[in-house]
């Protein structure tokens, strides 16, 4: 059984987001939680939310333990761009493009036979 959780249009690039969420691919879902509040990023901040999304959904939708959930995946992909403009030398503007990412985490049970 699966149960995911998304965040959409977090204001940070999705380069940022993916080196952290690389990195609790794998990892037992309360372990993954511990491990990223020790990391000091705001990156490491947003994956926890939705990581906690996804446990809070496992446990209230499906009926199943948190100790039991394992980190399947951790997909950041690039969300909408916000096209701004910053004075630059005598007069320019100098393009500034503000990314953002969505945050995609799915947990598993290890029980592939339940739909």
């Amino acid at each position: 059984m699966e149960v995911q959780a998304l965040t959409r249009n977090a204001r940070m690039s999705p380069k940022k987001v993916r080196e952290v969420a690389r990195t609790i691919q794998g990892r037992m879902a309360n372990d993954a939680v511990e491990y990223l509040t020790l990391i000091p990023r705001k990156s490491a901040r947003l994956i926890v939310k939705t990581l906690k999304s996804a446990i809070a959904n496992a446990e209230h939708n499906e009926n199943v333990a948190s100790d039991s959930l394992t980190v399947k995946s951790a997909v950041v992909e690039n969300g909408p761009v916000l096209k701004r403009f910053k004075a630059g030398a005598k007069g320019t503007a100098m393009p500034r493009r503000k990314k953002m990412s969505h945050i995609r985490i799915v947990l598993s049970d290890g029980n592939p036979n339940q739909a």
